[in-house]
């Protein structure tokens, strides 16, 4: 399976991400950009998940992206893409916020280039939505922040 490169002006892969786009700090979504996306996509797919909280926790989640599209500017919602509920119970972006003291934590951008649009319910898991994202995967690309307060 071919691979999508998913980069980030505001971060490297796995290093930490600005205060900004944190919860607390901000609550900025981040600058994203990405290619390698291949032919017969039909929509883009971004997940974006504590890999460190005990269950995975969605902090960002995006269907329908358009998948010409070659990014998405900070703050900003990627074209005609629709937002869904995050874990904190709000839609759209939900920055960074773990526990104080704890180790950074690791948060994975997941970007899926899909060959369906994806059928999902009402509020999805982060669960939810990979298996669904996998299962009509042409191409993913991963890109990694990490947090600490």
């Amino acid at each position: 399976m071919a691979g999508v490169q998913l980069r980030s002006s505001a971060f490297n892969d796995h290093d930490l991400m600005p205060a900004r786009l944190s919860k607390p700090g901000g609550n900025v979504s981040p600058p994203l950009q990405w290619s390698g996306i291949p032919e017969g996509t039909e929509e883009l797919v971004l997940l974006c998940e504590d890999g460190d909280s005990p269950q995975p926790f969605l902090h960002w989640l995006v269907t329908g992206i358009d998948p010409a599209t070659t990014g998405v500017d900070e703050g900003q919602v990627p074209r005609g893409g629709q937002e869904w509920p995050n874990g904190f119970g709000t839609t759209g972006w939900a920055g960074p916020q773990p526990p104080m003291g704890d180790n950074p934590h690791r948060y994975f951008f997941r970007l899926y280039a899909v060959s369906q649009p994806l059928d999902m319910p009402s509020t999805p898991t982060a669960e939810q939505v990979r298996q669904a994202a996998e299962h009509q995967e042409l191409a993913s690309g991963t890109l990694v922040g990490t947090f600490a307060r």
